[in-house]
């Protein structure tokens, strides 16, 4: 039996860009399809082929589009019903922004950077999920100065301990982190996860910062994977919210 096309849902049409991947632009133009769907809209999505047909791609490459979607809590896929919109998906999901390692070294550097502290630390209960088994990490904390010695940002590295043995301390007074593990450890780095949020200034950041106390910040959370899968390194930096804004450019085909 087959399925009228007024039953499942229609999503947006789609110029592809060849420099990025077929699968992610294809992933987050469903996506906003389905959050900007109107609230009398169809929760059922054509078939894969219908939708690889729609979008000029393969099964495959739809397919994992699909997969994403599904990892992102947006649809459900059912043997034999076929593919569905979650009712209750948030219109607020994160997008997943695809970038370089060299992009984030570039965005972690800085142009003057002080140690402030290294060590033994364990590992802080909100990046337990990233070092499973492990109790402890190496603390780094480093404040980063603009040419005048006025302070832009301060960072606080969670590295493997196995890795920090062979950080020399003089690599990280002038590279970010991520620069360090991958060329001068030769760490293979395969993803790195980015998180930005707005936050207050807690005691300690407006010290360092010289901002007063719950002055805004822009608090950036990094976790760098190696090509196993094992995270070698969780970055917390904490950026004076009048210095700093989050920009991301998307080419237009």
């Amino acid at each position: 039996m087959t399925t009228s096309p007024s039953s499942t849902f229609a999503p947006d049409s789609l110029v592809l860009n060849r420099k990025l991947p077929l699968w992610y632009q294809v992933s987050q133009s469903l996506r906003a399809s389905i959050l900007g769907r109107r609230p009398d809209a169809p929760l059922r999505l054509p078939t894969e082929d219908a939708l690889a047909g729609h979008y000029g791609v393969s099964v495959l490459t739809m397919r994992q589009a699909l997969k994403e979607l599904e990892e992102e809590g947006l649809i459900s896929r059912h043997r034999r019903r076929g593919t569905f919109i979650e009712p209750t998906a948030l219109r607020g999901a994160p997008v997943r922004l695809l970038g370089s390692v060299d992009a984030i070294v570039a965005q972690q550097s800085g142009d003057r950077t002080s140690v402030l502290s290294h060590g033994p630390a364990p590992v802080p209960p909100e990046f337990a999920e990233y070092f499973p088994g492990r109790a402890d990490t190496v603390a780094y904390r480093r404040l980063r100065c603009d040419e005048s010695g006025e302070p832009t940002n301060w960072a606080e590295n969670f590295v493997l301990p196995e890795l920090a043995a062979r950080i020399d301390l003089a690599d990280l007074a002038r590279w970010p982190m991520t620069k360090v593990l991958r060329d001068a450890l030769g760490v293979r780095i395969s993803r790195i996860t980015d998180t930005v949020e707005a936050r207050l200034a807690d005691p300690d950041t407006a010290r360092l910062l010289q901002v007063p106390l719950l002055s805004p910040i822009l608090h950036y959370t990094g976790v760098t994977y190696d090509d196993t899968g094992r995270t070698v390194d969780v970055v917390r930096i904490h950026y004076r919210g009048d210095r700093f804004s989050f920009t991301v450019t998307m080419e237009a085909p």
